[in-house]
């Protein structure tokens, strides 16, 4: 049965992204058409929840300002994140993700359009996505990044640590909150395994009170980064605490 929902979950994937591409590539065609091509990935990612059953619940301890700006840091477990942080939040952001994103047909075109790609095996391009992320910032649009640095943790749910400054050194360099969130059963629906297996499960996350960077200088980073990993680290831990007990 877990083989057959996962056909299923794959086939209205993508049929919602075929189905909502045409408009999508319109839109991508010109800068202040961007926030839109944005909105129907949002769309995508709430009609396919939908669709396959999946309820999300998230839990707002800060409801981020809608023209606010801001560099969104969250825990990274499973292939599912990326689809899952269109419908948790829903200020008009950039990811900042791997570049093997644009081989992939129709998607990766999306991406490179309105995202930032990093290859993360040459130094060169890591400093480009950080120059790029820093004036994505600087024009009013946030930033959504995954610290860790991709799918590394070795004992989910435990972060992999210490995270990469990246995220710390563009928030304070353009004075904007980091705002942690905690996704907390994506790794459960979509395990980071061989054999690829949907489950049946809520999709619940935690958008955290966010973390003034406002006079904070390039020393601050370490301190930045460590503060990040407990907020997030600490949630994936009281839940863990309350299943086993």
């Amino acid at each position: 049965m877990r083989l057959l929902y996962t056909i299923w979950c794959a086939v209205v994937l993508v049929g919602l992204y075929l189905l909502l591409f045409p408009v999508q590539f319109i839109c991508l065609q010109r800068t202040a058409w961007k926030p839109m091509a944005h909105r129907i990935n949002r769309w995508w990612g709430k009609a396919f929840f939908a669709l396959v059953g999946i309820s999300v619940e998230i839990e707002h301890r800060f409801r981020p300002e809608s023209d606010g700006v801001y560099v969104f840091c969250a825990n990274h477990f499973s292939y599912l994140d990326i689809a899952a942080m269109g419908v948790v939040v829903d200020n008009y952001f950039a990811f900042v993700g791997k570049s093997e994103v644009k081989h992939i047909p129709l998607l990766g075109y999306m991406f490179a359009k309105l995202h930032v790609q990093v290859d993360r095996e040459q130094a060169n391009s890591r400093a480009y996505s950080l120059a790029k992320s820093i004036r994505t910032l600087a024009s009013g649009r946030s930033i959504m990044i995954f610290p860790e640095g991709g799918i590394v943790a070795k004992d989910i749910p435990q972060m992999r640590h210490p995270l990469k400054n990246g995220a710390f050194i563009m928030a304070i360099q353009q004075q904007v909150p980091i705002v942690p969130i905690t996704l907390l059963t994506n790794y459960q629906i979509l395990p980071d395994v061989p054999q690829i297996r949907m489950r049946r499960y809520p999709l619940r996350a935690v958008i955290h009170a966010p973390i003034a960077t406002t006079g904070l200088t390039q020393d601050d980073v370490e301190r930045l980064n460590e503060e990040t990993y407990r907020v997030i680290q600490e949630e994936l831990d009281s839940v863990r605490q309350r299943v086993n007990f």
